[in-house]
């Protein structure tokens, strides 16, 4: 269960923030928040993180729904027992079906989080990139960091 809730959340959280910026902002407009640091600035991303595969959006959407799919019946032989795990699982396929509901509905993914000091600037990403950044790093520390049993 705990996997589906912290899925659905990330989902109505990340799905909620979009929809709120594409009805308060023009497409490229930006209202600093933090100024120098922190901006939200609407984008919209055809491609992969950094404008990898732009426009390639029908194969990106495919890839993510293969993913998730492989998750869903895969996840036991993938990700060890526990609580913790169940949240980065929750975390990831949450972001994964965020991110493939817009490529699916607009052919493209709203971006809005927009990061920067001085001369160096993040490209601009969302919730659902987010939860599935930080799903794989639970998974990559809890792993890392877990106790491994010898093989018997």
């Amino acid at each position: 269960m705990t996997i589906l809730t912290v899925a659905l959340y990330v989902i109505l959280l990340d799905q909620g923030s979009k929809e709120c910026i594409r009805r308060a902002f023009d497409l490229y407009e930006s209202v600093p928040l933090i100024p120098g640091f922190f901006s939200l600035t609407y984008v919209r991303n055809t491609g992969a993180a950094w404008g990898l595969f732009s426009s390639q959006n029908q194969l990106l959407a495919l890839l993510a729904a293969v993913m998730l799919v492989v998750l869903v019946i895969y996840h036991r032989k993938i990700m060890p027992p526990g609580m913790i795990h169940r949240i980065a699982l929750g975390l990831l396929c949450g972001g994964i079906v965020g991110n493939l509901f817009d490529r699916l509905r607009l052919d493209y993914v709203t971006d809005f989080l927009d990061f920067h000091v001085g001369q160096w600037h993040w490209p601009a990403f969302n919730i659902a990139d987010s939860a599935i950044c930080i799903g794989v790093g639970i998974y990559l520390l809890s792993s890392l960091f877990s106790s491994k049993t010898p093989a018997a």
